[in-house]
């Protein structure tokens, strides 16, 4: 594989720095201001299942959990919450847009080892609310390592391929480094390309898939162990 790659891609969240356990926190503030109005349980479902409605207009993001956050709380309340609830639901989801960039170990070191080999052209490959992880990034400070940032509305395999029209590279010559199967890897497999999985602690239920088996695919346990192979 080594010998083929000319572009090697990042995922930004859950990959370069934590960010599922962030959302995870504020759900669980969420929910405990909703029992007035059901069990933890029925609130999570209802709010989990909000979201997947909602993905086809809104996509991923602290904006449209923000949303959905504020959709759920009126429907279970039945109009009922108090506007105070509401405002505090929507800081809630403000916050999120405010948290703290916590770099994973070993990655800014490994993208400096990798940008001063001059040998691959680094990508970081997103999806989400482009200014929210335009600012994530820059106040991750990881900015000058890249050569190109792609944020895309959903990581299916046209957007990837698009994405290696724009870098004029096969599937062939790509790896994508990611803690998603579903939406780091499995696309680009699909396409021809390589994937490289880093799980990370926790994973939102709705990337969460089966393990599976791929000759184009290497797991890691650390974002470090990169340097191994390039």
């Amino acid at each position: 594989m080594k010998e083929l790659i000319k572009v090697i891609a990042f995922d930004a969240d859950d990959t370069l720095w934590s960010n599922e356990p962030f959302f995870q926190e504020i759900e669980k503030q969420y929910v405990d201001m909703l029992t007035p109005y059901g069990t933890s349980e029925y609130i999570s479902a209802a709010l989990f299942q909000t979201e997947m409605n909602n993905l086809k207009n809104l996509g991923y993001g602290a904006k449209a959990f923000t949303i959905s956050m504020v959709e759920t709380a009126l429907r279970i309340s039945g109009q009922k919450i108090p506007g105070a609830d509401i405002q505090h639901i929507i800081e809630l989801g403000k916050s999120l847009l405010e948290m703290p960039i916590e770099l994973l170990p070993g990655v800014k070191e490994t993208l400096k080892v990798l940008k001063e080999k001059k040998q691959y052209k680094l990508v970081v490959a997103t999806k989400g609310d482009l200014l929210d992880q335009e600012n994530k990034l820059e106040r991750s400070g990881l900015t000058p390592y890249f050569d190109h940032i792609e944020v895309m509305s959903d990581k299916t395999e046209k957007e990837y391929q698009r994405m290696l029209n724009i870098l004029q590279i096969a599937p062939s010559e790509f790896v994508m480094v990611g803690n998603s199967l579903k939406s780091d890897i499995q696309p680009v497999l699909s396409l021809g390309g390589y994937g490289i999985h880093i799980p990370f602690e926790v994973m939102w239920k709705h990337e969460v898939v089966d393990t599976f088996i791929h000759d184009h695919l290497i797991q890691l346990k650390r974002v470090d162990e990169l340097l191994t192979l390039f």
